[in-house]
């Protein structure tokens, strides 16, 4: 038996880097209802009560988006209320966006790569975590339910931002595959107002943490749900002071946690912000597509597969694809099940709530399309 040790981390809608995500795809989605070619590529940039937007919009009546308006909104949703600096209403916007039409004939062009990428796709055997690491599906798990604390427990008086890191100990058998799995160390910064309870927000967290650590055990054979020893709620000590008050955010910064936790390497750029004809977020879903649908095959029990681009590229480039023990599986054969063009992926990827997407991630069910296996 092999054990090993896995971190992962996630964040609340409210972290300044979530905002900026939100804000960034919130842009996409409404440039993609005035045309599902729209061209988008925008960074996102939040500091206490100021929004910083770059970028280009390119689609018909683009000056026409209520850029501030779409901002506060998700200022709002993030839990930005009920006295939580900054409101809504106090935001101020900065942008510095090239608004406008597509050229001629750049609708057409849409369907070339406009740059180059590299691009990582993964997936493993474990149905029950949507063939994530496990890791990474038990701290997104733990994140939506620590956040819904502030609705259930008012008289805790938290705040829209928090962390949750934990680290999993997994255990292989001799043929190398997983078996058990046990939260080992947890910790999680929950913001919170001056004076609130704490003991009473310790107490939450523990039994929350319980619920889930039971509730995964249900549906994951061989995960154990005994609290881990070392469990921290709030350990640098008083979190009132969060979100782009305390610290700036950044859209793009969240990459690791976007896609699959730090034991899985990342590839190239950013996703929120860009439209789905661009190649990088287009090539990171192309990849877990191929990657989950080699697994769910029966092909492998884990692979990682990574793409590539050229400018000028109308599909994607399979540059490699490895199962867990790092042996290379047939290039040729895998290229030809797959269409990993830009056609594709900017013509039906597009489904769903980007900004729901963009805070709790893109590998959260069957029904996206990127995650939905053909038979081949």
């Amino acid at each position: 038996m092999i054990n090993r040790r896995y971190p992962a981390e996630f964040v609340f809608p409210g972290h300044p880097d979530k905002l900026s995500d939100a804000i960034a795809d919130a842009l996409v989605e409404e440039a993609w209802r005035r045309d599902p070619r729209a061209l988008v590529g925008v960074e996102v940039a939040v500091h206490r009560d100021h929004v910083y937007i770059t970028g280009r919009i390119g689609c018909p009546e683009a000056a026409t988006i209520k850029v501030t308006s779409l901002v506060q909104d998700i200022y709002r949703s993030a839990g930005y209320i009920n006295g939580w600096y900054p409101a809504p209403e106090q935001v101020k916007v900065v942008s510095n966006l090239c608004l406008g039409p597509l050229e001629e004939g750049e609708a057409e062009f849409r369907e070339l790569a406009d740059d180059q990428a590299i691009c990582v796709g993964y997936a493993n055997a474990l149905e029950a975590t949507n063939h994530l690491p496990v890791e990474q599906w038990l701290v997104a798990r733990i994140a939506r339910r620590l956040y819904r604390l502030r609705d259930e427990h008012p008289y805790l008086n938290l705040g829209p931002d928090g962390k949750v890191m934990v680290i999993v100990e997994e255990q292989r058998d001799s043929t190398g595959n997983p078996v058990a799995w046990w939260l080992r160390e947890f910790s999680c910064s929950l913001q919170q107002a001056a004076n609130a309870d704490e003991v009473g927000l310790h107490r939450a967290v523990r039994l929350a943490l319980q619920q889930v650590l039971q509730e995964s055990s249900k549906v994951l054979a061989g995960f154990c749900e005994q609290l881990p020893d070392q469990l921290t709620v709030n350990g640098a000590g008083d979190f009132e002071v969060g979100g782009p008050e305390g610290d700036n955010g950044l859209s793009g910064k969240k990459l690791v946690m976007d896609a699959y936790g730090p034991r899985i390497p990342i590839g190239g750029g950013a996703w929120s912000g860009k439209d789905f004809f661009k190649a990088d977020r287009a090539g990171g879903l192309h990849a877990r597509r191929v990657a989950k649908t080699m697994v769910r095959l029966g092909l492998a029990n884990e692979v990682t597969v990574t793409l590539g681009w050229h400018p000028g590229d109308r599909s994607a480039r399979l540059i490699s694809l490895v199962n867990g023990d790092n042996h290379g599986l047939s290039l040729a054969k895998a290229a030809s099940w797959f269409d990993l063009s830009l056609l594709l992926s900017g013509s039906s990827f597009m489904q769903g709530s980007l900004i729901e997407i963009s805070r709790w991630g893109h590998f959260g069910g069957e029904h996206f399309p990127w995650e939905t296996i053909r038979n081949l």
